[in-house]
C-alpha cells in the first residue's frame, strides 16, 4: 500500500520536476475555476456565454382590460322604472277597455311610452310601470291618489329611469284653460306671465332636489327628464279651440321655457355626477318640436285637442296630451337616447 508522502514522490518522478509542477497547477485552477463555470450568471457576467433572456414584464391584456359599458349596458344591467306625470302616464292614448278605468287614478294607459321602451330593451331585472297622471314634484316624493311615492319605486338595482315632471308645477293645465275658456270675469290668457315665472322659478328650486334624490335612490342608472312638446301650430283655424295665434305662439313659447329650465337642471345634475367620478348619469330628452306638423287639430295630431265633458261642463283629462301616435313619437325619442347615451363615458 502506498502512503500519503509516497505518492507524490513516484508521479514527480514520472513526470519530472517541471511537469509536476505544471500539474499542480492545472489542477489548482480547475478546482477553483469550474463553480464559477458552473454558475450561469457568473458564465455570462466574465464570459459573455450562457446568458439567457431575462423573464418578460407582464402586460395588460387589452382585450381584458376594463371598459366603460355602452350606453344600453349601462341602461339594461338592472330594472326600468318610468316615472312621471300623465305624459308619461299615457293619457290621451286610450285604447282598450281598461284604459278607461274609472278606478284607475293613475290613468296608467296600454300605450305610454313606457311599453313601446320596455319591449326595444331586455333589462336584466325587469321594469315597472308607476306615473300618475297629475303629479307634481312633491307627488314624486309623497304619492299621490293613495299610492305609495313613486321615489320609492327605486333602488339600488335600478338601471334606468325614465321620466316627465313639471307642467303640473306651473300649472300648465289650468294655464290652458284661462285661455280656452274666456270668461266675461277671467283675465286675458297672456296676462298669466307673472303668476307663471314665479312657478317657473319654484320649479328652479324644486327639480334639481328631486333629481338629486332620485339619484340618491337609484345611484347607477340613467335618468332620462323628458321636455314637453308644443301643442299649437301657430296657424290661425288650426287647432286653435277658441285661441288666437298669438295666443298658441304665447303658449309654446311657455313650454318651450319649462323645457329649457328641465334642460338646465339635467345638465347641471350630470355635470356633477362627471365631476364626482359617480356612476349612472342625468339626461335631457327634448320633445318640443317631436311633434311638429302633427299638433292639435292638425289633420295626423299628435296631440289630442280640447274636448269637453258636457254634463260635467268641464275639460276631459286627454285634453291637450298625447295621443296613441304622439306617445309612440315619445317612445321613439327615448329609445333613441338610450342607444345614444349622455355624450361622455359612462362608469
Amino acid at each position: 500500500m502506498i502512503s500519503p508522502g509516497e505518492w507524490p514522490r513516484r508521479v514527480r518522478a514520472r513526470l519530472g520536476e517541471r511537469r509536476f509542477t505544471v500539474a499542480v497547477l492545472v489542477s489548482l485552477l480547475l478546482v477553483a475555476f469550474v463553480p464559477l463555470v458552473a454558475l450561469p450568471a457568473v458564465r455570462c457576467e466574465l464570459f459573455g456565454s450562457g446568458c439567457r433572456e431575462p423573464d418578460p414584464v407582464p402586460r395588460a391584456d387589452p382585450v381584458a382590460a376594463p371598459r366603460p359599458p355602452t350606453p344600453i349596458e349601462a341602461a339594461t344591467w338592472g330594472g326600468y322604472v318610468a316615472l312621471g306625470d300623465s305624459y308619461s302616464s299615457g293619457v290621451g292614448a286610450e285604447a282598450t277597455l281598461s284604459d278607461h278605468n274609472p278606478l284607475e287614478k293613475c290613468h296608467r294607459t296600454s300605450k305610454a311610452y313606457y311599453h313601446e321602451v320596455a319591449k326595444t330593451f331586455t333589462f336584466a331585472k325587469g321594469g315597472a310601470f308607476w306615473a300618475c297622471s297629475g303629479a307634481t314634484t312633491n307627488d314624486i316624493l309623497d304619492g299621490r291618489g293613495g299610492e305609495p311615492a313613486q321615489l320609492g319605486r327605486l333602488s339600488a338595482g335600478t338601471s334606468l329611469v325614465t321620466i316627465s315632471i313639471g307642467g303640473n308645477d306651473i300649472g300648465f293645465s289650468k294655464i290652458l284653460a284661462a285661455c280656452v275658456v274666456k270668461l266675461p270675469w277671467s283675465g286675458g290668457c297672456t296676462d298669466q306671465g307673472g303668476d307663471v315665472a314665479a312657478r317657473m322659478a319654484e320649479l328652479r328650486h324644486d327639480l334639481p332636489a328631486l333629481i338629486a334624490k332620485i339619484n340618491a335612490r337609484a345611484p347607477r342608472a340613467r335618468v332620462l327628464v323628458l321636455g314637453y312638446p308644443k301643442a299649437f301650430s301657430e296657424v290661425a283655424g288650426v287647432g286653435g279651440d277658441n285661441l288666437t295665434v298669438s295666443e298658441q305662439r304665447w303658449l309654446n313659447a311657455r313650454a318651450y321655457d319649462l323645457g329649457e329650465l328641465i334642460r338646465q337642471t339635467a345638465v347641471e345634475a350630470d355635470r356633477r355626477i362627471a365631476a364626482r367620478g359617480g356612476h349612472g348619469s342625468v339626461e335631457f330628452v327634448d320633445a318640443y318640436s317631436s311633434f311638429a306638423g302633427h299638433e292639435a287639430g292638425s289633420g295626423d295630431p299628435f296631440m289630442n285637442g280640447l274636448a269637453v265633458d258636457l254634463p260635467a261642463m268641464r275639460a276631459e283629462p286627454r285634453s291637450y296630451h298625447p295621443t296613441i301616435k304622439g306617445q309612440q313619437a315619445l317612445a321613439a325619442l327615448v329609445i333613441a337616447q338610450v342607444r345614444k347615451g349622455p355624450g361622455r363615458p359612462l362608469r
